[in-house]
């Protein structure tokens, strides 16, 4: 059997890394997934026409390499894939309270819009005519 999970979707706000004491760094970001809302077999419209969607978020975690990469190139309202796996967690919270939580481990995240620029992309990509050979 395999826990398998594939979302598209924009990331909702700034990936954010912190490294454990072990030296492992996590980055978490959030994901919004889209979808039609459907009644009695239709797709919703609103008053202009334009389908309901509901959204559903998604808390992403990348470790490692992965992580670096993504909080270097990915910022809030960028289109990504990300390819990975469910993972529940159950905790006692300060009260005594049972506490259950998802989120989505992430093996691989691909770019479906431009990344943002680093301060290190401009360097080297400008060439004065009077370089050119010709």
């Amino acid at each position: 059997m395999q826990n398998i999970v594939i979302l598209a979707g924009n990331i909702g706000q700034t990936p954010e890394t912190r490294t454990t004491q072990g030296g492992t760094t996590i980055t978490h970001f959030t994901l919004a997934t889209s979808r039609p809302r459907y009644s009695e077999g239709r797709v919703l419209r609103d008053e202009n026409g334009y389908r309901v969607q509901d959204t559903e978020w998604h808390r992403i975690t990348a470790f490692n390499g992965l992580g670096k990469t993504v909080q270097e190139y990915c910022e809030k309202g960028m289109k990504v894939l990300v390819r990975g796996r469910i993972h529940y967690t159950k905790w006692t919270d300060a009260a005594g309270v049972e506490r259950y939580g998802t989120e989505i481990i992430a093996d691989s995240v691909d770019f479906l819009s431009r990344a943002k620029q680093t301060q290190n992309d401009d360097e080297g990509k400008f060439i004065d005519d009077d370089d050119i050979p010709f």
